[in-house]
């Protein structure tokens, strides 16, 4: 959620960036340069893209690659990996896990607890069998 800072100005949320700028690698469909990703940020200036760039390389979320003087940058994963990949980390800091996952299946909507079951019992019909 955005906020406003002491000039009155829209100041954006912990990691808010991070992701609009993940969302403009998806949404370019290939690897681009750090210029078509600020186009598709609006309000931000092309040095803070760079730097954001270059944090989410160095977490492994982006790819980097010259490609003439400069370079392009192309997401490693979806957006559906990216947000898994960010519950388990979650999951691994949360200290209980049995309590983190008790607390999350109690706060499913009935939708979504049919959701989960379904997809653990599919994964559980295609996990080989292990030794008799």
């Amino acid at each position: 959620m955005a906020e406003r800072n002491d000039r009155g100005t829209r100041r954006r949320a912990r990691g808010e960036l991070e992701g609009e700028v993940l969302a403009a690698l998806w949404a370019a469909g290939g690897p681009v340069a750090a210029a078509a990703v600020q186009e598709s940020v609006p309000g931000t200036a092309y040095t803070t893209v760079l730097t954001i760039l270059t944090r989410l390389c160095e977490k492994g979320l982006v790819t980097r690659r010259r490609e003439g003087r400069g370079h392009v940058y192309a997401p490693v994963d979806d957006r559906a990996g990216v947000v898994a990949a960010g519950m388990h980390s979650l999951l691994d800091d949360g200290g209980d896990r049995g309590a983190v996952l008790a607390r999350f299946v109690s706060e499913l909507s009935a939708e979504d607890e049919h959701l989960l079951e379904r997809l653990l019992q599919d994964e559980q019909r295609h996990r080989p069998s292990g030794p008799a």
